[in-house]
Parts: structure tokens; C-alpha cells; sequence
């Protein structure tokens, strides 16, 4: 195994999606957490630290999606995806939809100081937090985390 072979580097045992993706997971989560807490306490900067969690995840998403995309084309040579591997790709392609469309809304307020953005924001945050728990429940059985992989 070459250590400078890109092949070998992203389909190594631990390969870097399994592990870049924990990133725009974590940091999504924590971001809804921190926009829950600054509508309650009506805090500036509890809002401030969910925009730029959820900021860093948008960005993160970028490597977590291409790592993905490149191990389905390498292992399994871009093969016709099926099962737990179809639904994995399609709920991953959501959540990353999801966090963006987070992030925008988020980022629209910034740019328009006085304007509120609406109820509809916590509930899009509360219904993509269980889409996100989701994908990546199907990805630990995939890697054999949760279950034979």
C-alpha cells in the first residue's frame, strides 16, 4: 500500500468520510442547540455562537459529501447503489440540503438587521435534527458501527 496513493489513503480501513463526517454532524446539532437557547434566553450571543456553528457545518459538509461520493466510486467502482447504501446516499444528500438551508436562513437575518426570521426556522431546525440522527445511524451500520457492516 503506497501512503501517497489517494485511493489508498481514502479506502483505508478508517476511511475519511467515516471520519470527516462527524464534523458537520456535531457542529449542525450544536448550532440547533445554541439557536434554541439564545430564542429562550433571548441572548445575542448564544445566536451568535449557533450562526457560526452552523456556518462551520455548512462549510464541512463540502468534505463529508465529496468523501462519500469518491469511496462509492472507487470501492465499489460507481456500481448501481441499493439498499441501506441508496438510502444513506439519498437521506446524506438531504441532510446536507438541510443544514444549508439552516445556514442560509440564519445568514438572511444577519443580512437584513431588524427583520425576525419566524417560527418556521425552529421547526425546520427540531424536523432536520432527526434527519441528520438518521443518515448517520444508517452510515455506523455501514461502517459496522451499529450493526454488521
Amino acid at each position: 500500500m503506497n501512503p501517497f496513493d489517494p485511493k489508498s489513503v481514502l479506502l483505508a480501513k478508517h476511511a475519511q468520510h467515516v471520519v470527516l463526517i462527524h464534523f458537520p454532524i456535531a457542529l449542525f446539532v450544536a448550532g440547533v442547540i445554541f439557536d434554541l437557547l439564545a430564542v429562550w434566553k433571548q441572548s445575542r450571543g448564544l445566536a451568535e455562537a449557533a450562526y457560526y456553528n452552523l456556518t462551520a457545518a455548512a462549510i464541512s459538509v463540502f468534505p463529508a459529501v465529496a468523501t462519500g461520493l469518491l469511496a462509492w466510486q472507487w470501492q465499489l467502482e460507481g456500481k448501481r447503489l441499493k439498499g441501506l447504501l441508496l438510502l444513506h446516499l439519498v437521506f446524506g444528500i438531504a441532510s446536507a440540503a438541510v443544514i444549508w438551508l439552516v445556514w442560509w436562513l440564519h445568514f438572511r437575518i444577519r443580512r437584513a438587521p431588524g427583520s425576525h426570521l419566524g417560527a418556521y426556522r425552529l421547526a425546520i431546525e427540531l424536523l432536520s435534527l432527526p434527519l441528520v440522527a438518521l443518515t448517520g445511524h444508517l452510515g455506523g451500520f455501514l461502517s459496522g458501527v451499529n450493526g454488521p457492516g
